[in-house]
């Protein structure tokens, strides 16, 4: 597993406590809406130097492992060592090992090298502190040409949320969130809406909620 040298910081004190009190079957399967954005518009890694993938926030891996079963190379993302242990177990026990490394890094303060064929975030909120556009900036950087990143966000809030009760929470419209990423010219945008969907908590129980999803592709110089 690689990792960052950063010192703990206050997202890793939190992710930490919170990876700890739940159950590690949680999160270990992929998100329906990215899988059906990914299928749509990335349905195979590429070829060559080609079919990297990186997964920002990864949890206990459910996206990253499904992609590596695609085929793809993925550097698997987050803050929490207890997710990341976890995400290193679940890729052994599918014999993934060869196509998953675990990543630890406080986007925050520092961000995996190279240039990746599919970037993904999948629900990047947290109740820390941290610049979250430019860390979302910075994932689109980390697009190689002809490649694409993919975001899918919360626009409301399930009753299991951590953030429930807080009445000051708001949530930008996907068209805010793209015009937050600072593209210019060479993106081509592929999805940028807010489909609603019946999400299931960690308890079984479910509820009606709104996602942002935003897909942009980086068009390669002819």
């Amino acid at each position: 597993m690689s990792s960052d040298t950063t010192k703990a910081t206050d997202s890793a004190a939190f992710w930490e406590n919170h990876y700890a009190g739940i159950d590690p079957q949680w999160g270990t399967r992929p998100n329906a809406v990215l899988a059906e954005v990914v299928t749509a518009l990335a349905p195979e890694p590429g070829s060559g130097d080609g079919g990297r993938a990186l997964d920002l926030g990864c949890g206990h891996g459910g996206d990253a492992l499904w992609f590596a079963s695609l085929g793809w190379d993925v550097t698997a993302v987050d803050v929490s060592a207890t997710a990341l242990e976890r995400v290193a177990a679940g890729a052994a026990a599918a014999g993934l090992t060869d196509r998953v490394q675990p990543s630890r890094h406080d986007l925050a303060r520092s961000f995996p090298d190279g240039a990746f064929e599919l970037v993904t975030a999948s629900y990047f909120h947290t109740p820390v502190e941290i610049p979250r556009e430019q860390v979302l900036r910075r994932a689109a950087e980390a697009v190689a040409p002809g490649g694409l990143l993919v975001l899918v966000e919360h626009a409301s809030l399930a009753p299991w949320s951590w953030r429930d009760g807080h009445e000051d929470v708001t949530f930008p419209s996907p068209d805010d969130v793209l015009a937050s990423l600072r593209l210019g010219d060479g993106w081509r945008t592929e999805r940028c809406h807010a489909p609603e969907r019946t999400a299931t908590g960690p308890g079984g129980e479910t509820a009606t909620v709104t996602d942002n999803v935003i897909a942009v592709r980086r068009v390669r110089e002819a």
